[in-house]
């Protein structure tokens, strides 16, 4: 499974998830589940996958989510959905499917679908400044060293990002375009973003250094290119 894997189909899977619970009340489910850090809207998302005490690395468990989701969501995927591409589809998917349900109601109040609507603009954010060591950088030299190091240390608990600072990363028409896709307030959307960028920076680097680098530059251009195609025109 690519580096990205888990993540993006725990994320699609929920997302699809409270879809369906949206359309049909009677068989929706709240998680109250909390973990690790990440915080009421990533923790609920990712079910536990993180420790409470250690910046646990996902693993392939084996069980394909990947290819799960690809049929749940009928084939969209051409029948792969292991590569990076496939999980650019799978979450270009669940957007394109939701964002009219969504979009400034809140519909379920989907956790998960914010999440979804969050990931590509912070994949977006490390592809524009040079990819991964580029926007590490970048961070560090915004004053969040310590932040930074958390997210690819195997032994730390990732240290979020000061929601109220994060317009010093993500331009306030990122922010807006989110509140309006799905429905969240911009408070929500600023806690989602410094929740989920540390969790992607620590998924690409699973060894706690940059050894997988170029790896991780191309798997989030492939996803983000193929989010871009999945979604309607």
């Amino acid at each position: 499974m690519s580096l990205l894997g888990n993540l993006i189909t725990q994320v699609a899977r929920q997302a699809m998830d409270s879809q369906d619970s949206t359309r049909s009340p009677a068989n929706q489910q709240t998680q109250s589940r909390s973990t690790g850090g990440l915080g009421d809207i990533l923790g609920s998302v990712l079910g536990g996958n993180t420790s409470a005490q250690t910046n646990t690395r996902a693993q392939d468990n084996g069980f394909g989510l990947d290819d799960i989701i690809g049929g749940m969501l009928g084939g969209q995927m051409g029948g792969k959905t292991s590569g990076a591409g496939g999980l650019g589809s799978i979450l270009g998917s669940v957007l394109g499917g939701g964002q009219s349900a969504n979009r400034g109601a809140r519909a379920g109040g989907s956790k998960a679908m914010l999440v979804a609507a969050l990931m590509p603009i912070a994949l977006n954010w490390i592809q524009r400044n040079g990819g991964l060591s580029d926007a590490l950088n970048k961070i560090q030299d915004m004053g969040f060293g310590n932040q930074a190091q958390s997210w690819m240390s195997t032994q730390q608990q990732n240290e979020n990002l000061d929601p109220n600072q994060i317009n010093k990363l993500f331009d306030q028409q990122e922010i807006d375009q989110v509140c309006q896709q799905t429905g969240a307030d911009e408070t929500e959307v600023r806690q989602g973003l410094a929740e989920l960028l540390p969790e992607i920076v620590n998924q690409l680097t699973p060894s706690g250094d940059l050894a997988k680098e170029q790896e991780a530059n191309s798997e989030i251009d492939e996803i983000l290119s193929q989010i871009s195609a999945s979604l309607p025109k």
